[in-house]
């Protein structure tokens, strides 16, 4: 599989980690929208948000998890946000579930 974020959870394309587990990778952005920016992955390649199910739903409860950990080992009290894109359309441009948590500036709604 011709995947980034499968080479980056393999260890074929070195990452700047934040957190690893069995199940999930947490590495930060190479090109930061916030001065805190990393994303949460599952190791386990699921597509996108369309592509969860019953039978990997779980992996999403446990990176929810994992975002609340960081969130406090990274003293992100003031507030912070977790997005996830789902196609083209929407601006995924890895098809690889993934999570980015930004904090540390205020962030404006909708977003631009």
């Amino acid at each position: 599989m011709d995947c980034l974020f499968c080479k980056i959870a393999a260890g074929e394309i070195p990452s700047k980690k934040v957190y690893e587990d069995e199940l999930v990778l947490a590495f930060y952005d190479i090109e930061p929208q916030a001065p805190v920016h990393f994303l949460v992955i599952p190791k386990e390649h699921i597509s996108g948000a369309d592509a969860i199910t019953s039978e990997n739903s779980q992996i999403v409860s446990h990176i929810y998890q994992v975002i609340a950990k960081l969130s406090r080992e990274l003293k992100l009290e003031k507030g912070f946000r977790i997005v996830t894109n789902c196609g083209e359309e929407a601006g995924q441009s890895v098809p690889h579930l993934h999570f980015h948590v930004l904090a540390g500036r205020s962030l404006a709604w909708p977003p631009g």
